[in-house]
């Protein structure tokens, strides 16, 4: 948004039509150079399709406390000044979203240290769909690995590993949570051996649930976060769609925030197939 004041005086420092193209043809020339003397790089492909991961942040989306952490206010509306504005307040760990190593360790890399690299990774999806609708307490264990690996080769490079309980059925529901009488939840996850396994044996990046937490919802002492995160690796909590992809072949793109000293934050998560 730009106020009349500012392009007023964009346009008085504006070049003419002569000196942009003068300058420009001076660029091109540069770029002509620098590239004969560079290796070209690889052309990038289109994707066939693009999926959303993301599940929309809305006031209700269930969070694991309980509690709402998502609030947005309006601040300027169109009716009254021509424009819309709202002011966001928000849990970093609310809804889709990332956490950085810095969420479980002391001084550990923050979300804007994260290497950007890491962010766009091969995709591993491991159903555990069956066990999970057998018992909500399911957790992704080294033998489901092992299957995987069996299945479809080895786990690719720079991946990033993800659980599909198939919980996003639950969604709108308590179920998602699904708290008892004495408030312990009951939904899937890692467990630690399978954390050390992917730590041991395979070079990824990242690992994904469908669910609030990387640790099954009965955990009382995080040990998957606190295996998982001061290894220098991020995971992401509360994956939608993952149905609408095959178990390897995927590429994720993670667009973490990039706030400083950030223990994570909401995301958008986007699979290219």
């Amino acid at each position: 948004m730009c106020h009349p004041v500012i392009m007023e005086y964009v346009k008085g420092k504006a070049l003419s039509r002569r000196d942009l193209f003068r300058g420009s043809a001076a660029a091109g020339a540069a770029i002509a150079a620098s590239a004969a003397l560079a290796p070209r790089p690889v052309m990038a492909q289109a994707a066939n399709r693009a999926v959303d991961l993301t599940y929309t942040l809305t006031h209700d989306f269930p969070t694991y406390f309980g509690e709402q952490q998502f609030f947005d206010e309006e601040v300027f509306s169109y009716a009254k000044n021509k424009f819309n504005l709202k002011m966001l307040r928000v849990n970093e760990h609310t809804g889709t979203h990332i956490d950085a190593p810095l969420h479980f360790t002391d001084g550990g890399t923050s979300i804007d240290e994260v290497p950007v690299e890491t962010l766009v990774c091969p995709l591993a999806i491991v159903d555990i769909r069956e066990k999970a609708d057998a018992n909500p307490d399911a957790q992704v264990t080294p033998d489901d690995l092992k299957a995987w690996i069996a299945k479809h080769g080895p786990i690719p490079k720079g991946a990033c590993v993800a659980q599909n309980a198939g919980w996003q059925k639950h969604v709108a529901s308590p179920k998602f949570r699904n708290a008892d009488d004495a408030k312990k939840m009951h939904f899937p996850g890692f467990h630690v051996e399978a954390a050390k396994m992917l730590l041991e044996e395979a070079e990824v990046v990242g690992m994904a649930v469908d669910t609030l937490s990387i640790d099954y919802g009965p955990s009382a002492d995080f040990i998957t976060h606190y295996t998982w995160l001061p290894a220098n690796r991020w995971a992401v909590e509360n994956m939608a769609n993952l149905d609408q992809l095959p178990a390897t072949g995927a590429t994720l793109v993670v667009g973490a925030p990039k706030h400083k000293g950030g223990t994570g934050g909401p995301c958008r998560l986007i699979a290219l197939v």
